[in-house]
Order: C-alpha cells, then sequence, then structure tokens
C-alpha cells in the first residue's frame, strides 16, 4: 500500500536534484575549515597547476599502487591535499582590481594587478575596483532660501585611491557615499535661493563635490566630479515663471520697436536736412520717388505743378521777405 506524500518516510540522506551540486562545480566550492573560507579553484592558472601536480603525483604512486593499494592511495591522497593547498593560493587580479589581503582577519597587503599568491585557509581577499564609478543620487526634496520647494537629482562620480582604508575604515564605501552626496546636495541647495539654483548649476555641482571629497578621503575615496542632472518645480510655479517669461519677451519687443522709431525718426530728421541745404536734392528724391512705382501700365502718375514752378514761387516768396 503506498502512503500519501504527507505520511511517506522521510529519508534525510537523499538530497534533492535543485541542491546537488553538478560535478563541474565541485572544484569552485567554497568550503570553511575552522571558521576560514578557502576557494579551491578560482582562475585557469590554479587549475592548471592543480592537473600537473596531480598527475605527478599519480605517477609517483602508481608503483606504490601496484606493491600495496593501501601505502599507494595514501600518497596519492597526500599529493591530492597539496595540489589543492598550492593551487588555491594563486590568485588573480584584472588590471582594474586590487585585492586587499587579510591574515587571520588582520590587514597585511594589496595584491595585484595580475598574479599574486595567498596562504590557503590563513589569508582572506577582498577585491576592489578602482576604475571610475558612477551613481545615481536620488531624487531630493529641497527648500530653498526663498521657501520654494524644489526636486532636484544628480550623479556622482569617484573612485577607490586607497583600496585599505576603503575596506577598512568603511562598512560598505558606495553607500555611504551616497548617503553623504545626498546630504550635501540637500545643505547646499538649502543656502541658496530659486534664482541661483537656475542659473548657477555648474557652481553648485562644484560646491557639493568639495564638502563630499573632505570626508571621502578619509575613507580612501576620490570624488571626480558632481553633475546636477534635473531640477523640477511645482506645477503653478512653472506657469508663474512662463507667464514672466513672456512678459520680459514682450517688455524686450516694445523697447526695441520704440528704439527703432526714434533712430528712424533721427534719421528722418538728418535727411530733411540734408536735402534742404542742397537745391536739387528734392528734386533727385522726387525723380526717384516716381522711378520707384515701376514701368508698369497699372501705375499712372500725374504732375499737376511742374517742379520749376514751385521752386520759381519759393524764389520769389524769399525775395519779397527780403
Amino acid at each position: 500500500m503506498r502512503l500519501p506524500r504527507r505520511f511517506a518516510p522521510r529519508n534525510d540522506n537523499v538530497v534533492p536534484k535543485k541542491l546537488q551540486t553538478p560535478p563541474q562545480a565541485i572544484i569552485t566550492t567554497i568550503q570553511s575549515f575552522g571558521g576560514f573560507k578557502m576557494i579551491l579553484i578560482t582562475n585557469y592558472i590554479s587549475m592548471i597547476i592543480f592537473f600537473v601536480i596531480s598527475g605527478l603525483g599519480f605517477l609517483f604512486a602508481s608503483p606504490f599502487m601496484l606493491s600495496s593499494p593501501v601505502l599507494g592511495s595514501m600518497i596519492f591522497g597526500v599529493v591530492i591535499v597539496i595540489a589543492i593547498f598550492v593551487s588555491s593560493g594563486i590568485k588573480i587580479a584584472a588590471q582594474w582590481e586590487k585585492a586587499v589581503v587579510f591574515r587571520l582577519g588582520k590587514y597585511s597587503s594589496i595584491g595585484g594587478p595580475g598574479m599574486f599568491f595567498i596562504i590557503p585557509m590563513i589569508d582572506e581577499i577582498r577585491m576592489v575596483d578602482t576604475r571610475i564609478l558612477t551613481m545615481d543620487i536620488p531624487k531630493q526634496q529641497v527648500i530653498t532660501k526663498d521657501n520654494v520647494p524644489v526636486s532636484i537629482n544628480g550623479v556622482l562620480y569617484f573612485l577607490v585611491s586607497d583600496p585599505e582604508s576603503a575596506i577598512v575604515k568603511v562598512q560598505n564605501y558606495s553607500y555611504a557615499i551616497s548617503q553623504y552626496a545626498q546630504a550635501a546636495l540637500r545643505d547646499v541647495m538649502g543656502g541658496m535661493t530659486f534664482d541661483e539654483i537656475l542659473a548657477e548649476r555648474e557652481q553648485i555641482g562644484k560646491s557639493i563635490e568639495a564638502n563630499v571629497e573632505k570626508e571621502s578621503k578619509e575613507w580612501g575615496l576620490e570624488v571626480k566630479g558632481i553633475k546636477i542632472q534635473d531640477i523640477d518645480v511645482p506645477e503653478d510655479l512653472k506657469k508663474m515663471m512662463s507667464r514672466q517669461a513672456s512678459a520680459e519677451r514682450e517688455k524686450r519687443a516694445t523697447i526695441t520697436k520704440a528704439e527703432g522709431d526714434k533712430m528712424a525718426a533721427m534719421n528722418l530728421a538728418d535727411a530733411a536736412r540734408t536735402m534742404h541745404a542742397s537745391p536739387g536734392a528734392m528734386q533727385l528724391r522726387t525723380l526717384q520717388t516716381i522711378d520707384g512705382l515701376g514701368p508698369t501700365a497699372s501705375n499712372t502718375v500725374v504732375l499737376a505743378v511742374p517742379i520749376e514752378i514751385m521752386e520759381l514761387v519759393k524764389k520769389f516768396s524769399e525775395n519779397g521777405k527780403n
């Protein structure tokens, strides 16, 4: 009789398939020995050395296995342990990485980039990325000096200049500098007016960068730059800013038009004085105006009084006054 699943006898020795370790992952499994963690094989150099030592050990233990299988197996087992010990002490760090080595829990040295050696089960390493890291500064709600609520976010660029201080002095340097940058952003923005925030974004970034860098140097971090990305304001304030900008543009347009009219009047006055001083200037101007009307048939020009008669009348009036 088959029992239901909940009444079936439990076999604690059976490991579920999902929890079984695949054979190819055995050599990379982290094992614990007396509280110390040791990664057996982490790179291709370690794997090559492991198989070379194991192969030489097998060749050395083969004669003993033929004469005494127990002794040969013991020798081969000792060789395997030595191969694991030696190969697990070889580490490789990329060009942008540095390894902070702790020996029995105490800082020992800095390894990398490239290949370096540690003592397995005694040394522990922490890899640190020394490239420039980019971190977003989440949107912060700030009240400006003139009591205007704004939301501001930015981006932070920094790198690890001293891996020892970054690991030993700070629990999580990325989280620490992110929180400090947010606090510095709120402090700087709170001491400025709304117009200053809109006009001096680059200066704001430099001020925040100076505040953050002053503290982060003790953590082994170097701030490369802080940039302000977006400045959000309430919708009613946006409408008032739009009306203000429209009124400002209309004001400039009116002033420009008035200045143009003034310059045109001044030029007309100068032209009138010039024509008054030249006897034939008015006739030339009249002829130019007639020529500008065009030779088309639809335009007909009729001169009721010849220009010569007008000049004669003008001279007669001047002689009468004299």
